[in-house]
Protein backbone atom coordinates (compact mmCIF):
# COMPACT_ATOMS: atom_id res chain seq x y z
CA UNK A 1 0.00 0.00 0.00
CA UNK A 2 2.71 2.47 0.79
CA UNK A 3 4.13 1.53 -2.54
CA UNK A 4 0.88 2.99 -4.86
CA UNK A 5 0.40 5.79 -2.20
CA UNK A 6 4.36 7.10 -3.47
CA UNK A 7 3.14 6.46 -7.26
CA UNK A 8 -0.30 8.05 -6.32
CA UNK A 9 -0.51 11.62 -8.23
CA UNK A 10 -1.46 14.45 -5.98
CA UNK A 11 -4.50 16.72 -7.15
CA UNK A 12 -2.06 19.14 -8.71
CA UNK A 13 -0.30 16.66 -10.85
CA UNK A 14 -3.76 15.50 -11.55
CA UNK A 15 -4.74 19.45 -12.68
CA UNK A 16 -1.47 19.92 -14.77
CA UNK A 17 -2.56 16.66 -16.81
CA UNK A 18 -6.09 17.69 -17.36
CA UNK A 19 -4.46 20.70 -18.43
CA UNK A 20 -2.66 19.19 -21.52
CA UNK A 21 -5.62 17.53 -22.32
CA UNK A 22 -7.83 20.73 -22.43
CA UNK A 23 -5.51 22.57 -24.31
CA UNK A 24 -4.87 19.40 -26.61
CA UNK A 25 -8.74 19.72 -27.94
CA UNK A 26 -9.49 23.02 -26.77
CA UNK A 27 -6.85 25.23 -27.23
CA UNK A 28 -7.10 29.00 -26.55
CA UNK A 29 -7.84 31.06 -30.00
CA UNK A 30 -8.24 34.44 -30.97
CA UNK A 31 -9.69 37.01 -28.16
CA UNK A 32 -9.57 34.14 -25.23
CA UNK A 33 -5.80 33.77 -26.23
CA UNK A 34 -5.40 37.10 -25.58
CA UNK A 35 -7.30 37.80 -22.66
CA UNK A 36 -5.00 34.39 -21.42
CA UNK A 37 -2.03 36.19 -22.27
CA UNK A 38 -3.39 39.36 -20.25
CA UNK A 39 -4.68 37.01 -17.25
CA UNK A 40 -1.66 35.44 -17.31
CA UNK A 41 0.62 38.63 -16.80
CA UNK A 42 -1.49 40.00 -14.22
CA UNK A 43 -1.12 36.44 -12.31
CA UNK A 44 2.74 36.49 -12.72
CA UNK A 45 2.74 40.31 -11.28
CA UNK A 46 0.47 39.69 -8.69
CA UNK A 47 2.45 36.12 -7.86
CA UNK A 48 6.26 38.57 -7.47
CA UNK A 49 4.51 41.38 -5.72
CA UNK A 50 3.05 38.42 -2.79
CA UNK A 51 7.10 37.30 -2.83
CA UNK A 52 8.69 40.78 -2.49
CA UNK A 53 5.86 41.32 0.36
CA UNK A 54 6.85 38.38 2.03
CA UNK A 55 10.65 38.67 1.68
CA UNK A 56 12.87 40.41 4.57
CA UNK A 57 15.80 42.63 3.12
CA UNK A 58 18.19 40.41 4.53
CA UNK A 59 16.83 37.73 2.49
CA UNK A 60 17.26 39.57 -0.71
CA UNK A 61 20.61 41.16 -0.05
CA UNK A 62 21.49 37.38 0.37
CA UNK A 63 19.60 36.41 -3.08
CA UNK A 64 21.56 38.53 -4.46
CA UNK A 65 25.43 38.16 -3.07
CA UNK A 66 24.44 34.00 -3.69
CA UNK A 67 27.27 34.68 -6.21
CA UNK A 68 27.88 30.54 -6.39
CA UNK A 69 24.50 29.86 -7.25
CA UNK A 70 24.04 32.27 -9.83
CA UNK A 71 27.34 30.73 -11.75
CA UNK A 72 26.19 27.46 -11.31
CA UNK A 73 22.62 28.15 -13.04
CA UNK A 74 24.05 30.30 -15.49
CA UNK A 75 27.07 27.96 -16.29
CA UNK A 76 23.71 25.56 -16.90
CA UNK A 77 21.90 27.63 -18.86
CA UNK A 78 24.57 29.16 -21.73
CA UNK A 79 27.24 26.70 -20.86
CA UNK A 80 26.04 23.22 -20.28
CA UNK A 81 23.00 23.16 -22.47
CA UNK A 82 24.78 24.66 -26.04
CA UNK A 83 27.89 22.12 -24.88
CA UNK A 84 25.34 19.25 -24.84
CA UNK A 85 23.88 20.21 -27.98
CA UNK A 86 27.44 20.48 -29.45
CA UNK A 87 28.08 16.94 -29.02
CA UNK A 88 25.16 15.63 -29.88
CA UNK A 89 25.51 17.08 -33.71
CA UNK A 90 26.47 13.74 -35.11
CA UNK A 91 23.15 12.32 -33.30
CA UNK A 92 20.42 14.56 -34.15
CA UNK A 93 21.99 14.34 -38.23
CA UNK A 94 21.19 10.80 -38.24
CA UNK A 95 17.86 10.53 -36.09
CA UNK A 96 15.86 14.30 -37.00
CA UNK A 97 16.22 16.49 -40.09
CA UNK A 98 18.32 18.86 -40.78
CA UNK A 99 16.17 21.58 -39.80
CA UNK A 100 15.17 19.84 -36.80
CA UNK A 101 18.36 19.13 -35.80
CA UNK A 102 18.93 22.89 -35.46
CA UNK A 103 16.22 23.47 -33.63
CA UNK A 104 17.22 21.14 -30.77
CA UNK A 105 20.28 23.49 -31.02
CA UNK A 106 18.14 26.45 -30.89
CA UNK A 107 16.90 25.01 -28.00
CA UNK A 108 19.89 24.90 -25.91
CA UNK A 109 20.98 28.59 -26.57
CA UNK A 110 17.97 29.75 -24.90
CA UNK A 111 17.54 31.65 -21.96
CA UNK A 112 16.07 30.15 -18.73
CA UNK A 113 12.22 30.87 -17.76
CA UNK A 114 11.42 33.77 -15.54
CA UNK A 115 7.90 33.09 -13.74
CA UNK A 116 8.08 29.34 -13.44
CA UNK A 117 10.99 29.08 -12.26
CA UNK A 118 10.10 31.22 -9.40
CA UNK A 119 7.03 29.86 -8.90
CA UNK A 120 8.42 25.95 -9.05
CA UNK A 121 10.76 27.37 -6.64
CA UNK A 122 8.13 29.05 -4.21
CA UNK A 123 6.43 25.66 -4.51
CA UNK A 124 9.21 23.84 -3.11
CA UNK A 125 9.94 26.23 -0.43
CA UNK A 126 13.75 27.00 -2.36
CA UNK A 127 15.40 30.18 -2.21
CA UNK A 128 12.71 32.57 -3.48
CA UNK A 129 14.89 35.91 -3.42
CA UNK A 130 17.93 33.96 -5.30
CA UNK A 131 15.50 32.46 -7.92
CA UNK A 132 14.03 35.65 -8.73
CA UNK A 133 17.25 37.73 -9.22
CA UNK A 134 19.28 34.13 -10.70
CA UNK A 135 16.00 33.83 -13.35
CA UNK A 136 15.77 37.32 -13.99
CA UNK A 137 19.39 37.66 -15.09
CA UNK A 138 19.08 34.51 -17.35
CA UNK A 139 16.57 35.95 -19.29
CA UNK A 140 18.87 39.61 -19.27
CA UNK A 141 22.38 38.06 -20.31
CA UNK A 142 20.10 35.37 -22.84
CA UNK A 143 19.77 38.90 -25.21
CA UNK A 144 23.37 39.36 -25.43
CA UNK A 145 24.26 35.19 -25.43
CA UNK A 146 21.76 33.60 -27.13
CA UNK A 147 22.00 35.10 -30.90
CA UNK A 148 25.77 34.70 -30.32
CA UNK A 149 25.61 31.42 -29.61
CA UNK A 150 23.06 30.12 -32.22
CA UNK A 151 25.46 31.86 -34.57
CA UNK A 152 28.31 29.31 -33.05
CA UNK A 153 25.93 26.39 -32.73
CA UNK A 154 24.71 26.57 -36.22
CA UNK A 155 27.21 27.82 -38.14
CA UNK A 156 25.63 31.13 -39.46
CA UNK A 157 25.45 34.78 -39.15
CA UNK A 158 22.08 35.88 -36.85
CA UNK A 159 20.82 39.42 -36.32
CA UNK A 160 20.66 40.76 -33.05
CA UNK A 161 17.51 42.22 -31.80
CA UNK A 162 16.28 44.92 -33.14
CA UNK A 163 15.19 46.99 -30.09
CA UNK A 164 17.21 44.85 -27.22
CA UNK A 165 15.75 47.71 -25.04
CA UNK A 166 12.17 46.12 -25.58
CA UNK A 167 13.24 43.25 -24.09
CA UNK A 168 14.61 44.53 -20.45
CA UNK A 169 11.86 46.96 -19.91
CA UNK A 170 9.07 44.34 -20.01
CA UNK A 171 11.00 42.14 -17.86
CA UNK A 172 11.18 44.99 -15.44
CA UNK A 173 7.99 45.91 -15.70
CA UNK A 174 6.34 42.97 -15.14
CA UNK A 175 8.53 41.52 -12.46
CA UNK A 176 10.87 43.39 -11.02
CA UNK A 177 8.91 46.59 -10.48
CA UNK A 178 5.97 44.75 -8.62
CA UNK A 179 8.83 42.88 -6.70
CA UNK A 180 10.22 46.01 -5.76
CA UNK A 181 6.44 47.19 -4.69
CA UNK A 182 5.69 44.85 -2.65
CA UNK A 183 9.18 44.76 -0.58
CA UNK A 184 8.39 48.42 -0.29
CA UNK A 185 5.04 47.63 1.22
CA UNK A 186 6.09 44.85 3.35
CA UNK A 187 5.38 46.44 6.61
CA UNK A 188 1.83 46.80 5.98
CA UNK A 189 1.55 43.47 3.70
CA UNK A 190 4.11 40.94 5.38
CA UNK A 191 2.74 40.17 8.43
CA UNK A 192 -1.07 39.87 6.60
CA UNK A 193 1.00 37.51 4.12
CA UNK A 194 2.13 35.85 6.69
CA UNK A 195 -0.75 35.10 8.60
CA UNK A 196 -2.40 33.21 4.85
CA UNK A 197 0.48 30.77 5.18
CA UNK A 198 -0.05 27.80 2.84
CA UNK A 199 -3.13 29.49 1.24
CA UNK A 200 -0.61 31.63 -0.82
CA UNK A 201 0.48 28.58 -2.82
CA UNK A 202 -2.53 28.49 -4.86
CA UNK A 203 -1.36 31.49 -6.44
CA UNK A 204 1.94 29.57 -6.75
CA UNK A 205 0.45 26.55 -8.90
CA UNK A 206 -2.21 28.45 -10.41
CA UNK A 207 0.48 30.31 -11.93
CA UNK A 208 2.01 27.41 -13.02
CA UNK A 209 -1.51 26.04 -14.73
CA UNK A 210 -1.84 29.20 -16.78
CA UNK A 211 1.19 29.06 -17.75
CA UNK A 212 1.17 25.28 -18.78
CA UNK A 213 -2.07 26.28 -20.56
CA UNK A 214 -1.06 29.18 -22.28
CA UNK A 215 2.22 27.20 -23.79
CA UNK A 216 0.43 24.17 -25.20
CA UNK A 217 -2.49 26.36 -26.70
CA UNK A 218 0.05 28.14 -28.54
CA UNK A 219 1.92 24.91 -29.45
CA UNK A 220 -1.63 23.42 -30.60
CA UNK A 221 -2.60 25.93 -32.19
CA UNK A 222 0.71 26.48 -34.21
CA UNK A 223 0.40 23.08 -35.45
CA UNK A 224 1.66 20.61 -32.92
CA UNK A 225 0.22 17.92 -33.85
CA UNK A 226 0.29 18.40 -37.82
CA UNK A 227 3.78 19.64 -38.40
CA UNK A 228 6.11 16.84 -38.50
CA UNK A 229 5.23 12.74 -38.54
CA UNK A 230 4.15 11.14 -35.91
CA UNK A 231 7.61 9.03 -35.95
CA UNK A 232 9.42 11.74 -35.51
CA UNK A 233 7.66 13.56 -33.35
CA UNK A 234 8.32 10.59 -31.07
CA UNK A 235 12.01 10.94 -31.32
CA UNK A 236 12.02 15.07 -30.82
CA UNK A 237 9.85 14.17 -27.77
CA UNK A 238 12.61 11.42 -26.76
CA UNK A 239 15.53 13.88 -27.21
CA UNK A 240 13.69 16.77 -25.39
CA UNK A 241 13.14 14.05 -22.10
CA UNK A 242 16.60 12.51 -22.13
CA UNK A 243 18.03 16.09 -22.32
CA UNK A 244 16.00 17.58 -19.28
CA UNK A 245 16.76 14.22 -17.34
CA UNK A 246 20.37 15.18 -17.94
CA UNK A 247 20.46 18.39 -17.05
CA UNK A 248 18.56 18.12 -14.21
CA UNK A 249 20.30 15.34 -12.94
CA UNK A 250 23.44 17.07 -12.92
CA UNK A 251 21.93 20.45 -11.48
CA UNK A 252 21.51 17.98 -8.09
CA UNK A 253 24.45 16.47 -8.30
CA UNK A 254 26.53 19.51 -8.37
CA UNK A 255 23.99 21.10 -5.72
CA UNK A 256 25.07 18.45 -3.72
CA UNK A 257 28.22 18.13 -4.71
CA UNK A 258 29.47 21.73 -3.89
CA UNK A 259 27.18 21.67 -0.76
CA UNK A 260 23.92 23.83 -1.26
CA UNK A 261 21.19 23.59 0.85
CA UNK A 262 18.44 21.93 -0.35
CA UNK A 263 16.27 25.11 -0.87
CA UNK A 264 19.31 26.56 -2.79
CA UNK A 265 19.16 22.85 -4.83
CA UNK A 266 15.21 23.52 -5.63
CA UNK A 267 16.53 27.19 -6.61
CA UNK A 268 19.06 25.68 -8.58
CA UNK A 269 17.19 22.52 -10.88
CA UNK A 270 14.80 25.14 -11.40
CA UNK A 271 16.44 27.97 -12.52
CA UNK A 272 19.19 25.97 -14.57
CA UNK A 273 17.29 23.43 -16.43
CA UNK A 274 14.57 24.92 -17.73
CA UNK A 275 14.43 26.80 -21.57
CA UNK A 276 12.13 29.66 -22.33
CA UNK A 277 9.39 29.78 -24.83
CA UNK A 278 8.25 33.09 -24.08
CA UNK A 279 11.95 34.12 -24.96
CA UNK A 280 12.36 31.80 -27.54
CA UNK A 281 9.20 32.98 -30.09
CA UNK A 282 10.02 36.74 -30.64
CA UNK A 283 13.83 35.33 -30.59
CA UNK A 284 13.49 32.89 -33.43
CA UNK A 285 11.08 35.77 -35.11
CA UNK A 286 14.32 37.73 -35.07
CA UNK A 287 16.97 35.25 -35.34
CA UNK A 288 15.59 33.14 -38.37
CA UNK A 289 13.43 33.76 -42.04
CA UNK A 290 9.23 33.46 -41.67
CA UNK A 291 9.38 30.26 -43.19
CA UNK A 292 12.09 28.80 -40.36
CA UNK A 293 10.39 29.83 -37.71
CA UNK A 294 7.87 27.00 -37.24
CA UNK A 295 10.30 24.15 -37.10
CA UNK A 296 12.76 26.41 -35.22
CA UNK A 297 10.06 26.83 -32.17
CA UNK A 298 8.86 22.76 -32.59
CA UNK A 299 11.56 21.62 -29.53
CA UNK A 300 11.40 24.14 -27.34
CA UNK A 301 6.65 23.98 -27.82
CA UNK A 302 7.61 20.38 -26.61
CA UNK A 303 10.04 21.01 -24.09
CA UNK A 304 8.30 23.69 -21.99
CA UNK A 305 4.85 22.27 -21.13
CA UNK A 306 7.43 18.67 -20.59
CA UNK A 307 9.88 20.80 -18.36
CA UNK A 308 6.69 22.36 -16.35
CA UNK A 309 4.86 19.24 -15.88
CA UNK A 310 7.82 17.14 -14.79
CA UNK A 311 9.57 19.88 -12.12
CA UNK A 312 5.81 20.83 -10.80
CA UNK A 313 5.89 17.12 -9.66
CA UNK A 314 9.25 17.43 -8.60
CA UNK A 315 8.63 20.49 -6.93
CA UNK A 316 5.79 19.11 -4.73
CA UNK A 317 8.15 16.46 -3.93
CA UNK A 318 10.65 19.45 -2.48
CA UNK A 319 8.09 21.29 -1.01
CA UNK A 320 6.57 18.09 1.29
CA UNK A 321 9.94 16.98 2.70
CA UNK A 322 10.60 20.99 3.37
CA UNK A 323 7.09 21.01 5.15
CA UNK A 324 7.90 17.85 6.78
CA UNK A 325 11.13 18.70 8.19
CA UNK A 326 9.79 21.83 9.63
CA UNK A 327 6.84 19.77 11.07
CA UNK A 328 9.79 17.47 12.60
CA UNK A 329 12.40 20.84 13.81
Amino acid sequence: MSFLRNITPDRFTLALASTVILASFLPATGQAAHWLEGATTWVIVLLFFLHGSKLSRQAIWAGIGHWRLHLLVVGTTFCLFPLIGWLSQPLLGKVLPPNLAQAMLFLCALPATVQSAIALTGVARGNIAAAVCSASGSTLLGILLTPLLVGLLLAQDTASSSNPLDAVTRIAVQLLLPFMVGHVLRPWTGSLLQKLGGKIRIIDQGSILLVVYAAFSGAVVAGLWREVPLATMAVLLALCAALLAVVMLWCVWMSRRLGFSRADEATILFCGAQKSLVSGIPMAKVLFAASAVGPMILPVMLFHPMQLMVSAVIAARYGQAADKQNADS
